[in-house]
């Protein structure tokens, strides 16, 4: 599966499956209203390294990117963030771009990757471990999830 850094052009080709993922607001702490100028401002962001997936056609199935968690004497943290277009789950799309984005962050010098907010009942959950995540802990019920209620967000660390 192709995946390279992200263009601006390929903007237009991430909105569609990043707005109806952050809609369905099963699995992003973002605002599920999030306008596309500030969807793109916030994915998009200088400083970040964005990457795309891209099926055999060339349209783009998914989306990552890494950035530093923390600033200054902290830098060496990343922090990343995927999407994966729901009409292409299960193809192994998001194991692809973490695979990928956990080697270009050890490439880029980074020591450890951490996740901030993954919500409990998210089905990455089970990727990030296998990939040798660990759950630092769970902020209870720090998330309203339209079919499971109020359920708990955990913090992901994984060394590089």
């Amino acid at each position: 599966m192709p995946i390279r850094e992200a263009v601006a052009d390929d903007w237009p080709r991430i909105w569609p499956f990043w707005h109806r993922i952050v809609a369905a607001a099963e699995t992003y702490a973002w605002d599920p209203d999030t306008s596309e100028e500030d969807a793109r401002a916030l994915w998009m962001a200088p400083g970040k390294r964005v990457f795309v997936a891209e099926d055999t056609t060339g349209a783009v199935v998914g989306s990552a990117y890494v950035t530093p968690n923390y600033g200054g004497p902290a830098a060496a943290v990343a922090n990343a963030a995927f999407m994966v277009d729901p009409d292409h789950t299960g193809r192994g799309v998001g194991r692809a771009l973490a695979e990928h984005v956990l080697r270009t962050a050890a490439a880029d010098g980074y020591r450890a990757m951490v996740f901030n907010a993954v919500v409990e009942t998210n089905p990455a959950v089970k990727l990030w471990t296998s990939l040798g995540f660990t759950i630092l802990g769970t902020i209870p019920e720090a998330f309203d999830h339209p079919t499971h209620g109020r359920v708990g967000l955990h913090v992901m660390h994984r060394a590089l």
